[in-house]
């Protein structure tokens, strides 16, 4: 059986997650449900990382193994016309050998989370940024930032319901640009890693935000951090604001 690799974009806002879930719309279930349509049983396909609810991504990698050979652009074709109107599409896919797996043979995720700092409400932008009204400090936070970098324990910015087995992980780069929209600020973080923690960049993004808003120091991102304790971390930001935005593999399937 084949094996076919996928670059997926999907808007989170109708779906409860990627996961496949008993009476809920997801992502996987979406996808699935199209491949069935070319193929005589429906696959399962399994991705590089679970989105929570409302979570976006322009760059999700899947992998899905099929009863026949396609070309790629063909699959890709007809996956997107089986897959209308939801909101997801595949941009890329390619043929990969059978060693290849979206999840375990990643080894780098990229996320992005868009903050738009204005007094007025979002029109365009509603359900893809999360807004606050106050104006934030970018120094401040990338300061904050600073405290998260290299390999900790990270059980401070970790949901309470997280099922990885450690939560010690490496974050490899947190950048955070700031540019000007109408009535405010867009700020930008971008976050790489080989794997997060379950709610762990939202913890994170809802923590520095906090830090931009003057309510803590620089120095209190550490202090969380070494805290140890779910309760010491700030709010967790929410979910439409967070885009997984690309995975890395020791050769580029789409390349």
């Amino acid at each position: 059986m084949p094996r076919y690799a996928f670059r997926i974009e999907y808007h989170g806002a109708p779906f409860n997650g990627w996961q496949r879930q008993i009476g809920q719309p997801s992502v996987q279930q979406a996808i699935e449900e199209a491949l069935a349509k070319i193929n005589p049983e429906e696959p399962r396909i399994a991705a590089a990382g679970r989105t929570d609810s409302g979570v976006h991504a322009t760059g999700q990698t899947a992998h899905a193994d099929l009863a026949r050979g396609w070309r790629p652009f063909r699959l890709m074709e007809a996956l997107n016309h089986h897959l209308r109107p939801l909101p997801v599409a595949i941009t890329a896919c390619a043929e990969v050998d059978e060693e290849f797996h979206a999840r375990f043979s990643a080894l780098e995720r990229r996320y992005t989370f868009r903050l738009i700092a204005r007094r007025a409400p979002l029109v365009h932008e509603a359900g893809l940024a999360w807004q606050v009204r106050n104006p934030l400090d970018l120094a401040a936070m990338q300061d904050g930032a600073a405290h998260l970098i290299g390999r900790h324990d990270f059980t401070s910015f970790r949901a309470s319901l997280c099922q990885a087995k450690s939560p010690v992980k490496s974050i490899e780069e947190i950048t955070i640009t700031e540019q000007p929209v109408t009535g405010g600020a867009e700020f930008r973080f971008h976050l790489r890693a080989r794997s997060f923690l379950h709610n762990q960049v939202r913890s994170i993004v809802g923590t520095l935000e906090r830090v931009g808003a003057g309510a803590w120091t620089p120095a209190q991102v550490g202090e969380a951090l070494a805290a140890r304790d779910r309760s010491a971390c700030g709010p967790v930001s929410p979910p439409h604001g967070l885009y997984l935005t690309g995975v890395t593999y020791p050769e580029d399937p789409f390349a």
